[in-house]
């Protein structure tokens, strides 16, 4: 594990086993790379993603290029930026240029990474290059449930800035 990404604060999945999380170590393999994730999740899911892609954005700035929690967090930089501009600017053509890209991030990054089921993302994003609308109240999901933000969330994208 490096160093700069332990955090002891953060708790573990609610259910299962996750890529990321050591089940003998009990803890996360970056357990700052999961709490971006858990904040970012719940920005999303309540409508918030500018505030959601600064919270994958400022974590991806923690790994080098070709790994898979490079891969993951870039991809879902590019899920929130596709949202936001498909529900704050009607830009369908934004959109699918984003999750395009998206879509090639996430297509080797494990099913249930860090808690996201990176399959139903991955299932979305390619429903939305064909009919945008399947957007339009859709929540991702973490450790099998969908997460909407709270005031926690909120200060945790503010003191991304």
């Amino acid at each position: 594990m490096d160093e700069h990404t332990r955090d002891n604060s953060v708790e573990p999945p609610q259910h299962g086993t996750p890529a990321g999380w050591d089940p003998d170590g009990d803890q996360w393999t970056h357990a700052t790379l999961r709490r971006s994730v858990c904040h970012g999740v719940a920005l999303y899911n309540s409508g918030a993603y500018h505030e959601s892609h600064d919270c994958f954005e400022a974590e991806w700035y923690n790994y080098g290029r070709g790994s898979t929690e490079s891969a993951f967090l870039h991809g879902m930089v590019q899920v929130a930026a596709g949202a936001y501009k498909y529900h704050d600017f009607d830009n369908d053509a934004g959109m699918a240029s984003l999750f395009e890209t998206a879509l090639q991030y996430l297509s080797d990054v494990p099913r249930d990474y860090y808690g996201v089921d990176v399959l139903a993302v991955r299932t979305v994003l390619t429903q939305a290059l064909d009919a945008p609308a399947s957007l339009d109240g859709w929540a991702i999901s973490l450790d099998g449930g969908q997460p909407t933000a709270s005031e926690a969330d909120y200060r945790f994208a503010e003191s991304l800035e």
